[in-house]
C-alpha cells in the first residue's frame, strides 16, 4: 500500500501551511491568544509580518518576537520572518534615510522637447525644463494619487545627462559636448525640430527610499537592518523554531505605480545603477548612450530587439545576484530558507517596476518557488470572466488560471535547489465576502496545479473588524468560520503531503516568453498556449531558456525526449515571437537534432534576439502550429497521455509518480463529471483505490472499459491510487426509505457568542433567502432543530443539498464532523425511540462587517448578496 497514504490513515501529514500573522504592537496576552489560534486551526508554523509594527528591529519588536517564539516553541511550531518593515521588500526598514546616495534607487529617463521650427540660438536649463524628470500622469487609482501626493522620502542633486541630440528636418545631431552642466547653447536652422535628452536620476519613482535590486552594497543594507538584525538576537533558534526569511512582492520600482502595461517601448522611467551602467556599456559597445534610446521605441526590428534584450539581460542577471542570491546565500549559511515572491499580476512576473522583470531570474535565490493570489484573481469559474478584479483594475482569468500557477510549480521541479516546493499566498484580500467555500475551491485550485506550500493571508491582532484586507480567519473569535477554516487547512495539509510524495509526470514544456515579450510586445504568453493543453489534460510547465542552455540541468534521452533538473517532456512548445534569444534558439537546436519535437504556436520567430542572426537552419523543418491544432498534434507524437469519457474541459489531473504512482482529480465545473479516466503514471495491474483527503479514508474503484469509472464532483477532489489497499475501504452508503422530517426551529448567535443561541423561531427549510432578507446585516451561526423518532437502531444517511456556507450536525448531541462542498452527506447512526438532529451553518462575515466599511473600501464593495443558513432542501434517509 502508499506508505504516505498509510501515514495520512494515522493522522502523520506533514505541515505546509505558514499563515501570515500581522504585527502592530499588540499586547502579550493578544499575541498568545493569536498563536495559540493559529496553531488550533491546524497550522504548525506561521509567519510575522510586521503590518507595520510600530518598532520593527526595535525594543518591542524584539519583545513580541520573544512571546511569538515562546508559543512557537511550547507548541512545536515552525516561525518565518517577512523581511521587512513595510510592504514591499526592499525599504530595509527605513535604513536607506541615512544612507549614501550611491546606495539608493536610480532611473533612467528620455525625454523630447519639440523646438521652434524658425532659425536662431537658444539657451535651456534642461532641469528647470524638466527635461532630466521621470515621466508624469494623472493617478490612475486611489493608491497611486495617495502616494502622488506624498512628499518624496528623499530629494537628490545628483541627476545626471548622458547624452542630448537635436533631430532637426530629418537629421540628428549629438549636442552632448556643448553641456555646460545642465545648460545647453545651440544653435538650429529652420524647420521642424525636437531636442532628445537621456538621464540618469534618483528622483523618480514611489519608493525613492527603497534599496536598488541591481546593486550589491544596496542590498546589503537591507541584510544588515533586517536579517542581521534578527541573527543577533535568535542566533540559536535559527535552523530550529526560525524556519526562514519572506521578502513579500520585492520590486525594481521604476514607472508608474503598479503599472501592469509597462512593457519596453512605452512612456516610462527605467531601472538604472552603476552596475547596471557599467554591464550595459560593455554589452552594447561603442555608442552604447544613443543605443540606449531604442528602450523608449516599440519596434520589434532586430536593433531595437538587440538593445531590449541586453538592456533586460544585464538587469535581471543582476537583480539575481545581487538580491536574489545574496540573501538567499546569507540565509543558508545561517541555516534558515529564504522564500517569497514577486508580482506576477497578468504577465507582471516578466516585467519590470513593479516586478523584477523575469520571474525565474528574481526568485532563483530562494530555496522555494512562490506567487500569490489575492484579491478575486482566481475565481470559480474566472477562466474569462470578470474582466476586472476586485480593485476595478483589469484581470486577465487566463493568466491567473492557466499562468499563475505553473510558474511556481516549474521552477520548484526545474530548480534543484526548491527540491519540488511550490509556495502560493493565498485567501487575502478577497474580502469579508469570501469564506470557506471560496477557500475550499482556492486550494483545490492549487493543489491540483501541484501547489504544495501554503501562506494564508491572514490571522490579524488587531481589533475586529480589522479593515485591513480581509477576511481574517479568527478574528478574535468573532469568524464563525474559524474551526471549518482549519479543517481546510487539515485538508490541505493532507493534500500537499500527497502532492509532495513523488515527481509529477508532464510531458509538455512550454518556452518562458518573458525574454521574447523584451523584444516584441505582442509575443504570446506561455499561458495562452498552456490553456489549450491543461483543458485537455495535458500538463505543461514552462521552461526558461537559462535552463534549457544549462549543461548542468539539460539531458537529452534516446527517446527522443529531454529532461531539465531529471524531469522528463516529450515535446517544446514555443509561443509566438519576433525573435529569440541567443540560449533558446541554441537550445532548440539542440532539441531538433536529438530527435525532440519542437512546435512553434501561430508564427515562427524570424531571428536571434541579439544578433540579428537568421534561427538555426535546423529549425526551419519545426511545424508552425495554430492554438486550435496544438492539442492533436501533441496526441498524434504517440506517447501515452490521459484519456477522459466524456470530454471535460474543467477536469484537472496531477499524476504523481509517489511511492505508489498516483493521480490527484479534481472537477472545477459546475456539476459532478462521471465517465472513464485512464491515467498512464497507474499501474492497472496492481490494483487501484481512491482516496478521499476531506474525510481521510480509502475507497474502492471500479475498472470499466477504457479505464475506471468514476464521478467527480466539485469541490469534492479524490486521489486515484495504483497498488493495493490495506486499510478497510468505505462503502458510500445507499439511501433506502426517507424519512420526512418537520417542525424545524431556527436561532442564531453571532461568531464570538457561540454556542449562546437566542431568538428562536419556526421554520420550514430551505430559508437561507428568507433568513438574509429578515436580517441583513447578521453574520454568525445558524442553528436548525428538530427531531424524528426510530423503532429500531438504524443507519442513516443525511444530505443538505446546499447552505452558506459551512455545515456541523449533530445527532443526539454528538457532532458528525464539518462539511463545505454541497451536497453535504452525513452518515449517522439512529437510535431506538427518539433523536435529536441538530445543523448548524457557519456565515461569512460579509453581512455584519459591510457596514463598518468607510471610503475607498466601501466605493469598492458590492452591497452583500450572499445567503444566509440551509439554502437547500434536506433529506434523511434509511441506508440500504
Amino acid at each position: 500500500m502508499n506508505k504516505t497514504i498509510q501515514a495520512l490513515l494515522m493522522n502523520q501529514e506533514e505541515n505546509h501551511i505558514l499563515p501570515f500573522f500581522w504585527q502592530h504592537g499588540e499586547d502579550e496576552a493578544t499575541l498568545r491568544e493569536m498563536m495559540a489560534a493559529i496553531h488550533g486551526a491546524n497550522c504548525r508554523a506561521v509567519c510575522v509580518e510586521s503590518r507595520p509594527h510600530p518598532d520593527f528591529c526595535g525594543p518591542k519588536w524584539w519583545q513580541d518576537m520573544d512571546v511569538i517564539l515562546d508559543e512557537a516553541r511550547k507548541r512545536n511550531m515552525k516561525v518565518w520572518i517577512l523581511d521587512d518593515s513595510h510592504f514591499p521588500t526592499g525599504f530595509a526598514n527605513d535604513a536607506l534615510k541615512e544612507k549614501p546616495d550611491a546606495l539608493c534607487r536610480q532611473a533612467i529617463v528620455l525625454n523630447t522637447r519639440p523646438l521652434d521650427p524658425a532659425a536662431g540660438k537658444m539657451t535651456l536649463d534642461l532641469k528647470a525644463e524638466g527635461l532630466l524628470d521621470a515621466p508624469k500622469r494623472i493617478p490612475s487609482s486611489p493608491m497611486e494619487a495617495y502616494f502622488f501626493n506624498q512628499p518624496p522620502a528623499r530629494v537628490f542633486n545628483d541627476d545626471r545627462i548622458l547624452r542630448v541630440s537635436l533631430v532637426c528636418n530629418g537629421k540628428e545631431t549629438d549636442l552632448t559636448e556643448a553641456l555646460a552642466g545642465n545648460r545647453l547653447s545651440l544653435k538650429k536652422s529652420e524647420g521642424e525640430a525636437e531636442l532628445r535628452v537621456l538621464a540618469v536620476t534618483r528622483n523618480a519613482g514611489y519608493h525613492r527610499n527603497y534599496i536598488n535590486m541591481t546593486q550589491w552594497d544596496s542590498v546589503r543594507v537591507l541584510i544588515d537592518a533586517v536579517y542581521e538584525a534578527h541573527w543577533k538576537h535568535y542566533a540559536s533558534d535559527f535552523g530550529n523554531t526560525i524556519a526562514g526569511f519572506f521578502s513579500d512582492e520585492p520590486e525594481l520600482g521604476n514607472g508608474f505605480l503598479y503599472d501592469k502595461n509597462n512593457l519596453l517601448g512605452t512612456r516610462q522611467d527605467l531601472p538604472w545603477g552603476q552596475e547596471l551602467e557599467a554591464l550595459v556599456k560593455e554589452k552594447l559597445g561603442t555608442g552604447w548612450r544613443k543605443q540606449l534610446e531604442k528602450l523608449w521605441d516599440a519596434g520589434t526590428d532586430p536593433e531595437t530587439a538587440r538593445v531590449h534584450y541586453l538592456y533586460m539581460d544585464c538587469l535581471t542577471r543582476l537583480v539575481r545576484k545581487n538580491f536574489s542570491e545574496q540573501i538567499g546565500s546569507w540565509c543558508r549559511a545561517h541555516g534558515v530558507m529564504y522564500i517569497g515572491h514577486v508580482i506576477e499580476d497578468d504577465g507582471h512576473h516578466c516585467r519590470t517596476g513593479s516586478s523584477l522583470g523575469h520571474y525565474f531570474r528574481g526568485l532563483e535565490g530562494q530555496d522555494m518557488a512562490g506567487i500569490d493570489d489575492i484579491g478575486g484573481q482566481v475565481l470559480p469559474q474566472g477562466e474569462e470572466e470578470p474582466k476586472l478584479d476586485n480593485l476595478r483594475r483589469p484581470r486577465s482569468g487566463v493568466f491567473y488560471h492557466y499562468g499563475l500557477a505553473t510558474l511556481a510549480r516549474s521552477a520548484a521541479a526545474l530548480e534543484p535547489r526548491k527540491k519540488g516546493r511550490a509556495m502560493c499566498e493565498l485567501f487575502g484580500a478577497y474580502g469579508w465576502e469570501e469564506g470557506v467555500r471560496l477557500e475550499k475551491y482556492l486550494a483545490d485550485h492549487f493543489l491540483i496545479r501541484g501547489i504544495n506550500f501554503f501562506v494564508p493571508h491572514a490571522f490579524s491582532g488587531k481589533p475586529f473588524p480589522d479593515p485591513d484586507c480581509p477576511p481574517h480567519f479568527y478574528a478574535h473569535g468573532h469568524n464563525p468560520q474559524y474551526r471549518h477554516f482549519g479543517r481546510i487547512m487539515e485538508y490541505m495539509n493532507r493534500a500537499a503531503t500527497l502532492t509532495s510524495s513523488g515527481r509529477h509526470r508532464v510531458p509538455a514544456a512550454i518556452l518562458y516568453h518573458g525574454e521574447a515579450e523584451w523584444c516584441d510586445p505582442q509575443a504570446m504568453a506561455f499561458e495562452t498556449a498552456g490553456r489549450v493543453l491543461c483543458d485537455a489534460q495535458i500538463d505543461s510547465h514552462v521552461v526558461p531558456a537559462d535552463f534549457l542552455n544549462n549543461p548542468d540541468l539539460l539531458r537529452l534521452t534516446d527517446r527522443k525526449t529531454f529532461s531539465v533538473n531529471g524531469q522528463e517532456y516529450h515535446v517544446l512548445i514555443v509561443p509566438a515571437c519576433a525573435s529569440l534569444c541567443a540560449a533558446a534558439a541554441e537550445s532548440l537546436e539542440k532539441l531538433a537534432a536529438a530527435g525532440v519535437p519542437v512546435f512553434f504556436v501561430e508564427r515562427k520567430p524570424a531571428f536571434v534576439s541579439e544578433t540579428g542572426a537568421p534561427l538555426p537552419a535546423l529549425l526551419a523543418d519545426c511545424p508552425v502550429l495554430s492554438l486550435e491544432c496544438l492539442v492533436d498534434a501533441v496526441r498524434a507524437l504517440g506517447f501515452a497521455l490521459p484519456a477522459v469519457s466524456p470530454a471535460c474541459d474543467r477536469l484537472r489531473l496531477l499524476e504523481i509518480e509517489g511511492d505508489t504512482p498516483m493521480t490527484m482529480i479534481v472537477n472545477e465545473g459546475t456539476a459532478p463529471w462521471t465517465g472513464t479516466l485512464a491515467v498512464p503514471v497507474l499501474r492497472e495491474d496492481c490494483g487501484c483505490f481512491l482516496y478521499d483527503p476531506w474525510f481521510n479514508r480509502c475507497l474502492p474503484v471500479e475498472k470499466g472499459e477504457g479505464g475506471f469509472r468514476l464521478t467527480v464532483e466539485p469541490l469534492k477532489p479524490v486521489f486515484l491510487v495504483s497498488g493495493s489497499c490495506d486499510a478497510p475501504l468505505y462503502m458510500p452508503p445507499e439511501p433506502g426509505d426517507e424519512i420526512l422530517l418537520a417542525g424545524w426551529r431556527r436561532s442564531t448567535c453571532e461568531g464570538a457568542d457561540y454556542p449562546s443561541f437566542s431568538s428562536p423561531v419556526e421554520t420550514v427549510l430551505p430559508d437561507g433567502r428568507l433568513l438574509a432578507e429578515s436580517e441583513p446585516e447578521f453574520s454568525g451561526f445558524v442553528r436548525y432543530e428538530t427531531s424524528f423518532s426510530l423503532t429500531e437502531p438504524a443507519s442513516l444517511l443525511l444530505e443538505i443539498a446546499d447552505a452558506a456556507e459551512g455545515v456541523e450536525v449533530f445527532l443526539n448531541g454528538e457532532s458528525a464532523g464539518i462539511q463545505i462542498a454541497p451536497p453535504c452527506r452525513f452518515d449517522l447512526s439512529g437510535r431506538k425511540g427518539e433523536n435529536c438532529l441538530r445543523i448548524e451553518v457557519a456565515t461569512t462575515l460579509e453581512r455584519q462587517c459591510y457596514p463598518t466599511l468607510e471610503g475607498y473600501q466601501k466605493m469598492l464593495a458590492s452591497p452583500p448578496s450572499a445567503l444566509s443558513g440551509i439554502t437547500g432542501e434536506v433529506h434523511l434517509f434509511r441506508t440500504k
